[in-house]
């Protein structure tokens, strides 16, 4: 594939077309950019649908950039009786796994179990019926010499009581803003459009009806009024605001840890029980991190404001390694970043916020389709069942909304002499853009830059052809630099600059003004919160 081929409208000139995209009436509008409105447009697009997608901040800013980055069959929704969403949830990730090798890898976990501790037997009944969901068997149940070899940093003895064994499950992991953009991608290649810093304000209607929705350049400050026989709500957490109707939403907040990968070294994710609480915490090895977390907290603060952990969560979740890893004595300065997601749960009227449901629920009126809830794992599920609403408004097209692979295969590389696992990496994160990725790549760019599995490569083709706006943009979604480097990667600044200023087309002023602004959002939402922080 050459450079060439890739698609314009993300290039640093793209937005040039903005004006014309504006002015074609579209079969859909889908209002949001995370994981729900990326997956929204991909199936419809495939399925012959003209179709735009409009964020208003950038794509995966909310909650899809702010997981806990698992792509899980939703083990813990079988205590609540959930066996249909379990269901689902293995069977898309099972996809995923098939279909995105190098972006959705399977991840083993390990759950230590400590004398006089209850719940073995229901955990293992569980893992039975998560296999059989599966298609699979494995064994679960390790004795305290064979689990310790498996995890072994973990406590032989906890409350004065001492290690029994643990149980060992496979579920997934991903880096889930390169999800979205490897499902926006894949869109593009059908003819859909999407575009960042683009936000509806109100939505249009004719004689009641729904008919597109009045949006904002928040670029270049212009508002155009766009017209789309359907239009679809997948604002996620921010479901409702433009119409005030649908499910009531409980966001829950939640937050985590990065710690250097040396510092806490996992072979396997370990899950364990808060002393405090009982909560269920994972630790799990990401991307040449560690990666700890989460708490799940009502989310009291506006919404219009960005998610930030508190110091109250911080200590939580440092109470909870600190039990788990006694020896390694982990404390507040080996944190090399935080991050905060606002999750779209439904209320279900429980009193504590880890009991809600995942499920989803979709609605509509005339010319209007919303979507509220939902997890990471179901996003094709939860666009299939959107675009079933759809189409009972577009008489004519009757597609039969079957579910086909999630990707298309990428196509063969041509760079036999780089290491097979970063081919598969970059095939699994960029689709049919990874060979144009290769070949805009400095000779010395296939390094993979210290303390990540990044390589140098990745941020030179996001400059050039990922719709980056904003420095954030680059280095907190479409690579994770931000949250794997201390200080968000201000060490490395100059050789980013060198790499991703001409790129971006930025001059010194722009480039500048865009370090501090990065830098002052870096120490505010990503850093360690200030004493009393809320």
């Amino acid at each position: 594939m050459k450079d060439d081929a890739v698609n314009p409208l993300w290039r640093r000139d793209g937005r040039s077309a903005l004006p014309a995209l504006m002015e074609r009436e579209w079969d859909l509008l889908v209002i949001g950019g995370g994981i729900t409105g990326a997956g929204i447009l991909l199936e419809a697009a495939r399925r012959g649908l003209h179709a735009l997608l409009v964020e208003q901040r950038d794509f995966a800013w909310g909650t899809s950039s702010r997981s806990s980055k698992l792509v899980h069959g939703g083990l813990r929704y079988l205590k609540g009786g959930h066996l249909h969403l379990t269901r689902e949830s293995v069977r898309e990730r099972e996809s995923l796994l098939r279909d995105a090798p190098g972006l959705v890898e399977p991840q083993g976990f390990a759950f230590a179990h400590y004398d006089g501790q209850r719940g073995r037997r229901s955990f293992l009944a569980g893992l039975a019926v998560y296999d059989l969901l599966a298609g699979r068997r494995e064994r679960h149940w390790l004795g305290r010499d064979e689990f310790l070899a498996r995890a072994p940093n973990v406590a032989p003895d906890m409350a004065n009581t001492g290690l029994a064994g643990g149980i060992v499950y496979q579920d997934a992991k991903t880096d889930d803003a390169r999800l979205v953009l490897r499902v926006l991608g894949e869109a593009m290649t059908h003819g859909a459009a999407a575009l960042n810093y683009v936000g509806a304000r109100t939505l249009l209607r004719v004689d009641g009806r729904v008919a597109g929705a009045l949006v904002c350049d928040g670029i270049a400050g212009t508002t155009h009024e766009v017209r789309a026989r359907v239009t679809v709500d997948a604002t996620g957490a921010w479901s409702g605001a433009l119409h005030g109707k649908g499910p009531r939403l409980r966001p829950l907040r939640g937050s985590h840890l990065v710690l250097p990968g040396w510092r806490l070294p996992l072979a396997q994710a370990v899950s364990l029980m808060h002393p405090r609480d009982g909560r269920p915490v994972f630790a799990y090895p990401w991307e040449g991190t560690t990666l700890v977390g989460t708490t799940d907290l009502d989310h009291e603060q506006p919404m219009a404001r960005e998610a930030r952990i508190t110091r109250a969560e911080l200590d939580y979740l440092l109470a909870a390694l600190q039990a788990q890893f006694p020896g390694l004595g982990i404390v507040e300065a080996d944190v090399l970043s935080t991050f905060a997601g606002v999750r779209p749960v439904i209320a279900g009227g429980h009193a504590e916020a880890s009991r809600e449901g995942r499920e989803h629920s979709v609605w509509s009126e005339d010319g209007l389709v919303a979507v509220a809830g939902g997890k990471l794992t179901t996003f094709r599920a939860i666009a299939l069942d959107a675009l079933k609403q759809v189409r009972a408004q577009l008489p004519e097209w009757r597609d039969a909304l079957r579910p086909c692979r999630v990707f298309a295969a990428a196509p063969a590389s041509t760079h036999g002499r780089l290491p097979a696992g970063l081919v598969r990496r970059l095939q699994g994160r960029h689709g049919a853009a990874a060979e144009a990725l290769l070949l805009a790549a400095g000779e010395d760019e296939f390094a993979l830059i210290p303390g990540t599995e990044t390589p140098w490569a990745e941020l030179r083709w996001a400059a050039r052809a990922e719709a980056v706006q904003r420095l954030d943009d680059l280095l907190l979604r479409r690579t994770r630099l931000g949250l794997q480097l201390r200080e968000g990667g201000t060490a490395l600044m100059p050789r980013i600059r060198a790499i991703c200023q001409p790129e971006l087309g930025w001059d010194d002023a722009r480039w500048e003004r865009e370090a501090r602004d990065y830098a002052a959002l870096w120490h505010s939402h990503y850093g360690l919160p200030q004493e009393g922080a809320r």
